[in-house]
């Protein structure tokens, strides 16, 4: 069972990014997939979030308009399109899965990946 997180890099503010987070090992179509993200000397929070039970989504007010959660079943993969980024996005980003929840939590997901590094330069 793993994820993979891609698709961060160095952006200018204003520009955009697309995060892929690919699983193997089992169908996220079941799972509630959050992507969350850390940024130095910050604790981890939850950026945006899409349900298993009927993929519903959420995303935290400061990514709101900007930042899309989305899901390609046939891909088995979840992407985050960032818009519009600010150097206060600048964070490692992480996704996660959990097969129970219907929400997304930072403190526990069942699954985790390795974080992809956004920086977002002013």
């Amino acid at each position: 069972v793993q994820l993979q997180a891609s698709g961060g890099g160095l952006v200018q503010s204003g520009g955009s990014l697309r995060l892929s987070c690919a699983a193997s090992g089992f169908t996220l179509d079941y799972y509630t997939i959050g992507w969350f993200r850390q940024a130095p000397g910050k604790e981890r929070e939850g950026v945006a979030c899409s349900s298993k039970s009927d993929g519903t989504t959420y995303h935290r007010d400061s990514v709101k308009g900007r930042f899309t959660i989305s899901r390609d079943n046939a891909k088995n993969t979840v992407y985050l399109q960032m818009n519009s980024l600010k150097p206060e996005d600048t964070a490692v980003y992480y996704c996660a899965a959990d097969g129970f929840k219907d929400y997304c939590s930072p403190g526990y997901m069942d699954y985790w990946g390795k974080g992809t590094l956004v920086t977002v330069s002013s």
